[in-house]
């Protein structure tokens, strides 16, 4: 016999083994991440600076006299040269302080410091909720439809799945407070008064994400169902447990989980508006207020917030996806893995 013959087979392909972060590429992307904050802190200057209006005028009043005016406007130094506003911007920063509202005459760092963790909560409850429900039910749907099997089921799925993607965080989230919050008065509709609360807010960020994870997930697991190790496990004849969720689940989350990341630094940054529409104590009313009332200060630090906040979740992301994924780096990063 032939050693092709003689060799045993091989068992399924385990998942792909996380692997050591090299320093080397740990450091480019700190580098990167860097980068991107310094034009994140220009771009934050520049963005309030060619909003039309007068801040000030609108702070006082239109009846407020033009010398009381330019008095406040010496006081806050708005009437200094663009390049000095920005140096004094980046000292304060590396300073910690990121001024005080023109409207409340409240520190800025305080705004943040009450409304940050309400809005963090809300992004990372929806995040993982979006991920407990997409993850077996993108499972489920590959699953059942491999192979052309249910086509119905498949037609279903990815209508379904299409039209939750498409409509916005605050349609879902104004349809749950008139049935639940109003309607049937089953839970509060707005406010943060108990863990009851967080239930329409969490359940309106998550539906969107989950059917596009879900989405995600079938056609990742659909893949893997087409590779030979799963063929050969079919052949096996192994339990339905361990097959799917020893075998197939993990080499199908890199990806998927990859997703979530990125969707939790979009969840961030788009619960604004549903946090309006409960009226939740998050940073959301805020930067409406502040855009809306030109104050500088809070508007600044808002943008500010929300970008770095975004840009440190994609930096966490793409070492993850390092780690457990190295053949998805750039070829140079591979080497380094």
């Amino acid at each position: 016999m032939t050693a092709a013959t003689t060799a045993p087979d091989p068992g399924p392909t385990p998942a792909r083994r996380a692997r050591r972060l090299h320093p080397a590429l740990l450091a480019r992307q700190f580098l990167r991440l860097l980068l991107s904050l310094a034009v994140l802190v220009v771009a934050s200057f520049a963005m309030i600076h060619l909003i039309p209006g007068d801040p000030l005028r609108q702070m006082l009043g239109p009846t407020a006299p033009r010398e009381l005016i330019d008095a406040r406007r010496a006081d806050l130094g708005l009437d200094d040269p663009l390049p000095t506003q920005f140096a004094h911007y980046v000292q304060h920063l590396f300073t910690g302080d990121l001024g005080t509202s023109f409207f409340s005459s409240q520190p800025v760092a305080d705004i943040i410091g009450q409304g940050l963790p309400h809005t963090l909560a809300l992004a990372v409850l929806a995040t993982l909720l979006a991920l407990a429900v997409a993850i077996p039910l993108g499972l489920w749907g590959a699953v059942r439809t491999h192979n052309g099997r249910a086509p119905r089921t498949e037609t279903a799925f990815t209508t379904a799945t299409g039209a939750a993607v498409a409509i916005p965080e605050y349609l879902y989230g104004l349809a749950l407070l008139l049935v639940f919050g109003l309607g049937l008065d089953l839970l509060p509709p707005a406010g943060l008064t108990g863990p009851a609360s967080y239930v329409l807010p969490v359940t309106a960020l998550a539906i969107a994400p989950a059917a596009m994870i879900a989405r995600l997930a079938r056609v990742e697991t659909l893949r893997e169902l087409d590779t030979d190790y799963m063929r050969l496990a079919h052949a096996k004849r192994l339990p339905s447990r361990r097959l799917y969720a020893v075998h197939l689940l993990p080499n199908t989350l890199t990806a998927t989980l990859t997703m979530g990341g990125l969707l939790l630094s979009g969840l961030i940054t788009g619960s604004v508006l549903v946090e309006s529409v409960f009226a939740w104590p998050g940073l959301g009313l805020r930067t409406v207020e502040a855009v809306t009332q030109k104050d500088y200060p809070v508007a600044q630090a808002m943008i500010l917030v929300y970008g770095a906040l975004v840009l440190l979740v994609n930096f966490l992301v793409d070492l993850l996806l390092a780690v457990l994924d190295p053949t998805s780096a750039p070829a140079g990063a591979r080497r380094e893995v």
